[in-house]
Parts: C-alpha cells; sequence; structure tokens
C-alpha cells in the first residue's frame, strides 16, 4: 500500500508541476505572479520532478517551437516523423538538450522572459541531484516493498517528466477526437481527462493556447483550471486575459 501511494502521489505531484508551473505559466503565462510565489513553484517543481527535473526556461522555449510548428518537420516532438514513442522521446531528449544549452547562452535568448533561478537549475540539472533523487526512490522501495514486481515501477520514477511528455504528444497528436481544424493533427484524446491532468485535451489547447483552462465542451474537465481560478480568488497568482 506505501509503495502504490508513494506512486501515486509522485505520479501526479510532479505531473502538476510540470503543468502548473512549467506548461501553463513558463510557457504560456496564463497567469502572473510574485517573484517570492515564483520561486515557490520553482522549488516544488525540483523537488517533486526530482531524478528527472526539467529546466523550466528550456521547456518553455521548446514547447513554444511546438505550437510555432506543430506537426511539421521542425516540431520537436510530433508522433508523426517517429516509428514508436521510445524514439520520439530520444529525440526529444535530445532536441530538450539542445534548449539547455541555448539557455547558457545570453546572446540566443533573444527578448522572451522567461522564470529562471539558475542555482537551482545547475543543481536540479546535474548527475548528482538525479543519483540522489534516484538513490531516495530505491531506498523507500526497499524499505517498504513487498513484493518483486513493485521495482518494476522504479524506472517510471527515473523518468517521470520525459515519460509525462511522451504520454501527452504521442497520444495528444495521434488519438481521439477534435473540436477544431488547428492545421495539425492534435486530438483531445479523451474527453475525461484526469490521469493527465487536461493535458490531454491538446485539440483544445492548440486552438486556445493562451487559455487557462484546457477543456472546451461541457464535459470536458480540465482539473488544474479549478486549481488556477482558487489561487486567483486568493491573489496568489493573477489571470491574464487569454
Amino acid at each position: 500500500m506505501y509503495i502504490l501511494l508513494f506512486f501515486v502521489g509522485h505520479w501526479f505531484l510532479s505531473l502538476f508541476f510540470q503543468t502548473f508551473f512549467l506548461h501553463r505559466y513558463a510557457s504560456h503565462k496564463v497567469f502572473t505572479t510574485s517573484k517570492l510565489f515564483e520561486r515557490v513553484l520553482y522549488l516544488m517543481t525540483y523537488i517533486f520532478q526530482g531524478s528527472s527535473f526539467l529546466n523550466p526556461r528550456a521547456y518553455a522555449t521548446m514547447h513554444r517551437d511546438h505550437h510555432a510548428f506543430s506537426d511539421t518537420e521542425k516540431d520537436p516532438h510530433s508522433p508523426h516523423f517517429f516509428k514508436d514513442v521510445f524514439q520520439l522521446m530520444w529525440a526529444t531528449v535530445l532536441t530538450f538538450k539542445d534548449h539547455v544549452r541555448m539557455t547558457k547562452d545570453k546572446t540566443a535568448r533573444g527578448s522572451a522572459t522567461y522564470p529562471e533561478w539558475p542555482i537551482v537549475d545547475r543543481i536540479g540539472s546535474s548527475i548528482a541531484s538525479r543519483l540522489m533523487f534516484g538513490a531516495l526512490y530505491i531506498a523507500f522501495y526497499m524499505e517498504f516493498a513487498t513484493h518483486w514486481w513493485m521495482y518494476l515501477l522504479l524506472p517510471i520514477h527515473f523518468l517521470m517528466g520525459p515519460i509525462h511528455g511522451a504520454i501527452v504528444n504521442w497520444c495528444g497528436h495521434k488519438y481521439g477526437y477534435a473540436n477544431f481544424d488547428n492545421n495539425d493533427h492534435s486530438k483531445n484524446t479523451t474527453p475525461f481527462d484526469f490521469l493527465m491532468l487536461g493535458e490531454l485535451f491538446q485539440n483544445n489547447h492548440h486552438r486556445f493556447p493562451n487559455s487557462p483552462n484546457f477543456g472546451y465542451r461541457w464535459f470536458e474537465v480540465d482539473p488544474i483550471y479549478p486549481v488556477i481560478k482558487f489561487l486567483h480568488w486568493t491573489k496568489l497568482i493573477r489571470l491574464r486575459k487569454a
């Protein structure tokens, strides 16, 4: 029971900060916030992504390219140019590394502003940090695992962030239905997306990329949208017009 609770908790906490902070805030500026709360979100993203921490600025610039060149040869992760999801994941890793290198080159940054915290970026992207989190995951499993098959979940912990991205990019551009013709292959994979916290409403998102609500039709529930509305009400964040 402890292992399953840990796995589910890691899955959704890592995914929450990926969609809330990296995607909706860093990439699309859906809301604004104070520098202090931005740092809190930054640190929580590092903690809960752990061994698969993704540099926020690199994530944002790569994701911007995904929208600009959706499902073309310049798209960094369109599933229509790869034989399987593993090839897509590897190509995305290589492209992401290019964007990480660009974040270190001030001449290549352009005028767009993205959240940055260099010391956390360096620590979170370091081999030592990734190995430390990996060791913590293994130690937890050694303490609480009661069956051998539970250890098969460990690779998912190690690669949680990239796995979430692969599911969204592969399924969200191959399977499902479309509310809009966006001149790409974006799909709403499922009308009830709780497993990926609304990220699989890709067709809606590509139509309205700066909307805080990834759902569009009455039955398309985006679980993150009520959280955004609540934080807006508390004034921790301020929603921007889509």
